[in-house]
């Protein structure tokens, strides 16, 4: 388009404060209070007397809802932000598919790709001594029965206590923290004790009348790996497992990220199919829009918090049984079905005690979940998730009979988890190491915002003052 395009296009044209708010359907205040939360850009011409809006900005606010008062109930809270656009079934991070990205790239290409606009081919992360040491001393004194989220966010605390620079938020000092915090918190996690865990023990002797015909398409299922090995996923696939050797102790862990998480995950030996599942999932969870946990973290770094407690903020919100736990949810939902042998009964009993399908639906997505569709591809190359994916199938045939409910990343996830023999929190493990790489993308555009602009605007309902002294 030309200047004399831009010109002549009325929609290019200035608002006044009026006319913004006639356009919203609000007090020409509100206008000013969309602006301070960041839903509004405001211009001062010189020589005016009041500020002037973009028209298409504020005709965009006013389709996603902006026609109300942001402190009335169900007001929406918009921020503008260059990493992740969900559309039409589609996830893209800075316009580029995620299914793409998980595809061809790993987590850790992905995570400095999305900080930096940089892809740097075989990037590893690697976890500091001094910060690793304070992390793995705060998680070993915690009681046996510790969940992983809570070790997690024990973790984030020591080494933050252990870097005395974390209070510089220069963009380098930022990425260098993300580059040490990511395998720090991996590392912290204890490794997963070697035998075969309950849950994956009950899941192979209900399907032991199986073995038969699984070992029969071995071979058709090893040929198909082996192609698959060799086309845009070959590199990552042998890279993945070229690093399942058991890694050194405290510091030298250098590998790729995948196969140091799954020995926290998981006694069940590595394969590269599976690594790859779990280094695809990493990349499609790092970031989903302005979830709770994330909005947590850019409330945080706008007021300038540093990089380890945005994490600690996303942690906190992630930890909700509504947000973070939703894939464990689904893994015993599948492990009930395998041994129960029916998805039917399973999915009867859900909506008897009126509880959603676990793994199933999405607000963001009418039909089904990309990060789902691209996991499930990627599963059916591990021969160990077929009862697993079958079940999950059921699931979904079983529900559809009735309203048309789409799989999410949970169910998916759930597949994985079951699989091999993680236990049920896993998902949730997963979930949060993959998103604070997108944690800290916000927490970089938020430090180049408007310091404290993350601040709505309360609806008083309490009594009218004045009020006797109580």
């Amino acid at each position: 388009m030309t200047d004399h395009d831009v010109a002549q296009d009325p929609d290019e044209r200035r608002l006044s404060t009026r006319e913004a708010a006639d356009r919203l359907g609000v007090k020409p205040e509100t206008v000013y209070a969309y602006v301070s939360r960041g839903q509004l850009s405001s211009r001062r011409e010189p020589g005016g007397r009041g500020s002037t809006f973009d028209a298409r900005e504020v005709d965009a606010l006013a389709r996603r809802g902006g026609r109300r008062e942001p402190s009335g109930a169900g007001s929406e809270l918009a921020v503008r932000t260059g990493i992740t656009l969900i559309d039409r079934d589609h996830c893209y991070f800075r316009g580029v598919d995620t299914s793409e990205l998980a595809a061809h790239h790993s987590y850790e290409e992905v995570a400095e790709w999305l900080w930096t606009g940089e892809m740097r081919r075989g990037i590893r992360f690697t976890a500091p001594h001094d910060a690793l040491t304070a992390a793995r001393r705060a998680v070993d004194a915690l009681p046996a029965h510790t969940g992983p989220m809570d070790r997690l966010q024990v973790a984030v605390i020591a080494a933050a206590a252990a870097d005395p620079l974390r209070f510089d938020l220069s963009e380098r000092a930022v990425l260098d923290t993300a580059r040490t915090l990511i395998p720090t918190l991996v590392a912290a996690l204890p490794r997963r004790a070697t035998g075969r865990p309950p849950a994956q023990a009950g899941a192979e002797e209900a399907g032991a009348e199986e073995a038969g015909a699984e070992e029969a398409g071995a071979g058709e299922v090893g040929a198909g790996q082996a192609a698959a090995e060799l086309g845009a996923g070959g590199r990552r696939a042998a890279e993945l497992g070229a690093a399942e050797k058991p890694a050194p102790e405290l510091g030298a862990e250098d590998g790729p990220l995948a196969p140091r998480l799954w020995s926290r995950l998981t006694s069940e030996p590595a394969d590269p199919p599976s690594l790859r599942v779990l280094d695809a999932a990493l990349v499609l969870l790092i970031d989903h829009d302005l979830a709770a946990s994330t909005l947590a973290v850019r409330v945080a770094a706008s007021a300038r918090a540093h990089p380890y407690a945005i994490v600690s903020a996303g942690f906190g919100a992630l930890d909700g049984a509504l947000h973070g736990a939703a894939s464990g949810l689904a893994h015993r939902m599948l492990l009930e079905v395998l041994d129960r042998g029916s998805a039917a009964a399973v999915v009867a009993d859900h909506l008897r005690a009126g509880r959603r399908v676990p793994g199933l639906g999405h607000p963001l997505y009418p039909g089904e979940d990309p990060r789902a569709r691209a996991l499930f591809a990627l599963l059916e190359d591990v021969p160990r998730a077929r009862r697993a994916l079958q079940a999950a199938r059921d699931v979904i045939t079983t529900t559809a009979r009735h309203k048309e409910w789409h799989a999410n990343v949970d169910l998916a996830l759930a597949v994985l988890t079951v699989a091999t023999g993680m236990p049920a929190e896993a998902g949730e493990t997963i979930f949060a190491v993959a998103r604070t790489a997108g944690w800290i993308a916000h927490a970089l555009e938020e430090y180049d915002e408007p310091p404290l602009r993350m601040r709505p605007s309360g609806q008083y309902s309490g009594p009218r003052p004045p009020q006797p002294l109580p």
